[in-house]
């Protein structure tokens, strides 16, 4: 299934894709970090969700669940399920373009943290990380973001 949101013209340089997926090795280290206390916040993890592509064509991207029951604040990928990953904050992080055809990705002070790459220590909230082609993006509980140039 693709949610292809586009804003404007691809670049002549190629376009950037995120894949958005549910990730059973990070869902298992988020388990393993929780050892020994409640692992009931981190869910149950969906062996049947489809992959789903995302082309990053706007200069921001918000990553999160919507909350508003209007819309009115819908994160461009919105991680609220079926089924929802119970450690995704209404604005976890952003990915934003930088000039010349690159990406950093900033976490927005999310409850529960963004890594890159299964590091263990979350990013630094509000400072921006470059990101390279392959890189993946690990919030909440069990979903993966693995940023591609095609």
């Amino acid at each position: 299934m693709s949610d292809d949101t586009t804003t404007g013209p691809p670049d002549p340089g190629g376009v950037w894709v995120v894949t958005v997926w549910a990730d059973r090795d990070y869902h298992d280290q988020v388990l393993a970090r929780r050892a020994g206390e409640d692992t009931a916040a981190a869910g149950e993890f969906p062996s049947d969700l489809p992959p789903r592509e995302v082309r990053l064509i706007a200069e921001e991207t918000r990553i999160g669940r919507a909350g508003d029951p209007k819309g009115d604040d819908l994160p461009e990928i919105d991680l609220g399920g079926p089924p929802r990953d119970p450690g995704v904050s209404h604005l976890h992080a952003v990915l934003m373009a930088l000039p010349r055809d690159r990406w950093v990705v900033i976490d927005a002070g999310s409850t529960n943290g963004t890594t890159l790459n299964y590091a263990e220590a979350p990013l630094t909230p509000d400072t921006p990380v470059a990101l390279r082609s392959g890189d993946r993006i690990h919030v909440g509980a069990w979903t993966t973001l693995t940023v591609e140039r095609r």
